[in-house]
């Protein structure tokens, strides 16, 4: 059987769940405004009067609590109708990626035994047919014209379900770029802390402020709703990311508090509209879920102001580190906090160890493995994955990392992703960040190839605006004068076409790296 049970705790033990923290901001707040979209305003009544109108209605369909909903769609009211819905129904959310394709749909759809899916009529061709392929699906609830007049017709009264907080809540996909996606659940307890850890970095979030969530609130962005929610905030959904319209309602709507992953903040910071104003009510733009170069850490503070926050960790275990502004970009004796990923959480144990598990001196490279207060169970319905990630109560994240004296985390690369090229070590996210420091290059992505002497050698492939704008020469000698002549590129491609990348945004390194070892029986052949 798919899926986990959940541990048990002693009867008493007051572990708090979602929807009753949810219900109780609702009750406190209930004529402030909780939810704007492109097209209307809602306050915490009326949105969770929607989302009781939704359970009431997935409840109808055969949805009991406990039982997986997957959702598709933009950041628009029918995801916030969506994420209220089943919490108030006592169902266990299992978002997706909008990106993905219709076979990616369907194999998390059935790795979680979800029974029905919500989707914007966008995304609706990839999933229609889907009920006749995957066994467990019963529904797919298209919200199209149709949608808000069978909203309105189903029961507005809270059907007040049950919930304890050890109940699973959310299944989240990992953001790996290769296999089957991996779901990873977390109960209501779980989320409440989670949630909590990633808002405790930053100037509490109440009432007045706007959280604004320009990356899908089914991704990290979702990690700031409950907060906000709980906080009595308004949460600003500004539908499908595009840069103007963003930074249009940002200002028009007082943004204090956003989530950005570092490609939108790039875009964001890029857009010519991001400078033609201060921006006096930002006070917090959290960044995370992929690896930030100097440059646009740079460039978004000098658009921004002192108003950058980054956070690290995985979907399995996270929050593990975070800075504000002051330690980011400041002067700190021993550390070189632009490079590092944060200063330890003070709820997070983090470690660097080496292979056998032995555990390292600060200053020293090896696997980053962590314990955090919220941190993934299981690998829904995937024992045996699940044992090679959680080994004693440690997530072994995979990603290389060295700690400094200050507590600040470095995150290299991922392990698997190292280069060993004539017996040296060379991680591909160094030279990114160096080509990606170059004005000419938009992005960049390093990985390795055959060289018949060293092994391997590193090859990058750099996107630029137009044809011209940096040579082969160039890349090669910004390299070799920032990180030395071992670690230059021994072969560059220059591109105007995007680099690949997953449904999260995550550079596919693998993909471009494949075509060159065709033939070859190992992906590696360092010494």
């Amino acid at each position: 059987m798919h899926g986990l049970v959940a541990t048990t705790v002693d009867e008493g033990v007051g572990l708090m769940d979602v929807t009753t923290l949810m219900r109780q901001a609702v009750r406190l707040n209930a004529d402030r405004p909780a939810i704007i979209t492109e097209d209307r305003t809602l306050t915490f009544a009326q949105a969770w009067e929607r989302g009781v109108r939704l359970a009431n209605g997935l409840r109808a369909m055969g949805v009991r609590p406990g039982d997986r909903v997957a959702g598709l769609e933009e950041n628009n009211v029918g995801c916030a109708d969506f994420l209220l819905g089943c919490a108030i129904a006592g169902a266990v959310r299992a978002p997706l990626y909008p990106r993905n394709s219709a076979e990616a749909h369907g194999h998390m759809i059935e790795g979680t035994d979800c029974a029905v899916v919500l989707t914007d009529p966008a995304f609706a061709d990839t999933v229609l047919d889907l009920p006749g392929k995957v066994d467990c699906l019963r529904h797919v609830l298209v919200r199209d014209e149709t949608y808000e007049d069978w909203l309105a017709a189903q029961d507005p009264t809270d059907p007040m379900v049950e919930i304890d907080g050890e109940d699973w809540y959310i299944i989240r996909h990992s953001g790996g770029t290769t296999g089957r996606p991996k779901g990873v659940a977390y109960t209501h307890h779980d989320w409440v802390c989670n949630c909590r850890n990633w808002a405790y970095l930053m100037e509490r979030m109440g009432p007045g402020s706007v959280v604004g969530h320009a990356a899908p609130i089914s991704h990290a962005s979702g990690y700031l709703f409950l907060p906000g929610w709980l906080g009595g905030a308004v949460n600003l959904l500004f539908g499908a990311f595009d840069p103007p319209k963003v930074l249009a309602m940002m200002r028009a709507h007082r943004v204090s508090h956003m989530f950005a992953a570092p490609s939108l903040l790039a875009a964001l910071a890029r857009d010519p509209l991001a400078t033609t104003d201060g921006w006096p009510d930002l006070r917090a733009l959290l960044v995370g879920g992929a690896p930030i170069t100097d440059a646009t850490a740079l460039l978004a503070h000098q658009v921004f102001g002192d108003v950058l926050y980054q956070a690290f960790g995985q979907t399995e275990a996270v929050p593990l580190a975070g800075m504000g502004p002051k330690e980011w970009f400041g002067d700190i004796e021993g550390s070189t906090p632009l490079r590092a990923a944060g200063r330890i959480y003070p709820f997070a144990q983090v470690e660097i160890r080496d292979l056998d598990g032995n555990v390292l001196p600060l200053g020293e490279e090896g696997e980053i493995v962590a314990k955090v207060e919220g941190q993934m169970r299981a690998y829904w319905g995937d024992e045996q994955l699940t044992k090679g990630r959680l080994i004693d109560g440690w997530v072994h994240t995979q990603d290389v990392g060295r700690i400094d004296r200050n507590g600040f985390l470095y995150v290299l690369d991922r392990a698997d992703d190292m280069i060993v090229s004539g017996g040296f070590n060379i991680w591909p996210a160094e030279l990114e960040t160096v080509l990606e420091d170059h004005p000419a290059v938009i992005e960049a992505a390093v990985f390795g190839v055959p060289h018949e002497r060293w092994g391997e050698t590193p090859m990058a492939v750099v996107c630029v605006g137009e044809v011209g704008a940096v040579t082969e020469e160039e890349i090669i000698e910004l390299c070799r004068d920032r990180l030395g002549s071992y670690k230059k590129p021994g072969r560059v491609e220059i591109t105007t076409e995007p680099l690949p990348k997953s449904p999260v945004g995550k550079l596919l390194r693998k993909q471009l790296r494949e075509p060159h070892w065709a033939g070859h029986h190992r992906r590696v052949s360092g010494a």
